[in-house]
């Protein structure tokens, strides 16, 4: 259900929806999404491959990676970092090429708690200088959304990205669209997609 709501044509202006909710705005507005494989070979017959619920590219040749983990994964940090080696691998030139690389966003959407240490549901990761706390490289960004900490109730959703975590978070229970969500008409075209 998650590839068919987010990872297919006909449906990618929910997923680029989505994505400009979540995303900051150093990502920009994102108005046309296409999609690539999602199988991502090794470099030989022994190298592990990745397979990505959803990855598309915006009209910047941006790269998102969009995944659900269902299941508490004990490496997950690990995972996401080593599937964005992918784009970044896959950008390189052979012959005279100056290094200069496209983003790469990796959003996981996660139906477990991945770090304890925080009541944070959304967590935005990039390299930071550990000295001055200031990105220093800002073409590749992880979010990631702890599902089971958004537990805002339907009266305390307060913006659209709230409206997408909450039916996100709710939508196996669901048998109707909330009222609240009535009038948004994105979401009111996901719940019909569900």
């Amino acid at each position: 259900g998650f590839k068919k709501l987010f990872g297919t044509e006909l449906n990618k202006n929910l997923l680029i929806d989505f994505l400009n909710e979540l995303l900051d705005e150093d990502a920009g507005v994102i108005t046309e999404l296409s999609f690539l494989s999602t199988e991502q070979l090794g470099r030989s017959r022994s190298d592990r491959k990745a397979i990505y619920d959803v990855y598309c590219t915006d009209e910047k040749n941006n790269n998102f990676i969009v995944e659900l983990q269902r299941g508490e994964q004990k490496y997950f940090k690990d995972r996401s970092v080593y599937y964005t080696t992918f784009p970044i691998q896959e950008q390189s030139h052979r012959g005279d090429w100056d290094y200069e690389l496209r983003k790469v966003y990796f959003v996981g959407i996660l139906e477990f708690e991945m770090d304890n240490d925080s009541n944070d549901y959304l967590s935005k990761v990039q390299m930071v200088n550990t000295k001055t706390n200031k990105v220093f490289y800002d073409k590749l960004t992880y979010y990631y959304l702890e599902m089971p900490k958004f537990k805002k109730s339907e009266k305390e959703l307060a913006n659209h990205l709230d409206y997408w975590l909450y039916y996100l978070n709710n939508l196996v229970n669901s048998k109707h669209i909330p009222k609240k969500l009535e009038s948004d008409n994105i979401l009111k075209e996901a719940f019909d997609v569900a």
